[in-house]
């Protein structure tokens, strides 16, 4: 199958080459994100493949299709990129990889953590001037602390259980509760009550019109002063102009984001010679209590292969007529 892939950077092409075992698939990389104004590098394409923040709205999916793709293959779980409802009208499939490493993610989320709480960020960095002093490097202990985790999916259920080992208390809430957490003692409650009574909150929780902006000013009022708030699950999960309210505050005590809602612009490359537009991570990037990660929760050995096997399988699958359970269906 002839697959244009899109978003595509080094470590991509050394893992779909090293595992398109005798070039199943004739694959083009194609550094662009995939979008309206890209949507043309797709002709004389059978399948696209695309990430986070390649944008397929309606005006794309036609435009692909006029140009004769028929699949599109998602390197990630998440799929509120596409519009499902417009490639089913064009009769268009849509796969995902649906669990790569939850480990991997849950991991991050934790390091963010240890990070923010310990400034080993920031002692690295005195301790390469010669500074040893231990002067505004104070933290505080993870044992005894109430964990607020918000969706118990395989990444929320990964990270729920790294940190009972730290010996925190789990509180956490999500539409489907899980029954395997409750036997091993993780309590759910009401949001309303997590917000209340968690020291630390991590959000796990896919982006669905329910979870826009969930993190806004009324949820972060029913929060402790000085709460820790984590976010590896999709940027939009949290309303950024309010949190920045909370940071001047002090309301909120620590942020760590590995996703941001605008990250399209800024994510994947390097600016480091370039001027940020973007005036809300810039007023983020102030902040001594802020630690942000470019998406890289995801970015293991492990996730990459995983990524690259499922995302080559449902290519072959759609080509051989196999109906696969990776399948995005409209609702």
């Amino acid at each position: 199958m002839k697959v244009a892939f899109f978003s595509a950077h080094a470590y991509d092409k050394e893992y779909f080459e090293r595992f398109n075992n005798k070039e199943l698939h004739q694959i083009t990389y194609f550094e662009a994100p995939l979008n309206q104004y890209t949507a043309n590098l797709a002709n004389g394409f059978n399948a696209v493949c695309t990430f986070v923040n390649d944008k397929l709205d309606r005006e794309t999916i036609e435009n692909i299709y006029a140009q004769g793709v028929r699949i599109i293959v998602l390197r990630c779980a998440g799929f509120n990129n596409v519009d499902i409802k417009a490639a089913a009208q064009k009769n268009i499939k849509v796969l995902r990889v649906p669990a790569y490493s939850p480990q991997a993610v849950a991991e991050h989320a934790v390091a963010l953590i240890l990070t923010l709480n310990r400034k080993t960020h920031k002692a690295y960095n005195r301790i390469r001037e010669s500074n040893f002093s231990l002067e505004k490097l104070v933290g505080f202990n993870l044992y005894g602390k109430t964990v607020g985790v918000i969706g118990t999916g395989q990444i929320g259920m990964m990270f729920c259980n790294i940190m009972k080992g730290f010996g925190c208390q789990i509180v956490a809430f999500d539409k489907i509760e899980s029954t395997e957490l409750k036997e091993e003692g993780i309590v759910y409650k009401p949001i309303e009550a997590l917000l209340k009574e968690s020291d630390i909150i991590s959000l796990h929780c896919p982006l669905t019109p329910e979870t826009m902006h969930m993190i806004d000013k009324k949820a972060i009022g029913q929060m402790k002063k000085g709460v820790m708030l984590i976010n590896t699950s999709r940027g939009a999960v949290i309303n950024t102009p309010d949190v920045i309210d909370a940071l001047a505050s002090e309301k909120i005590g620590y942020l760590g984001i590995d996703v941001y809602e605008q990250e399209g612009n800024l994510f994947f490359r390097d600016l480091s010679e370039s001027i940020i537009k973007d005036d809300v991570i810039t007023r983020l990037l102030t902040f001594p209590n802020v630690l942000i990660t470019a998406h890289q929760g995801f970015f293991t050995k492990e996730a990459l292969e995983e990524i690259t096997m499922t995302t080559l399988q449902n290519l072959t699958d759609f080509e051989g007529g196999i109906k696969s359970q990776n399948e995005v269906v409209v609702s």
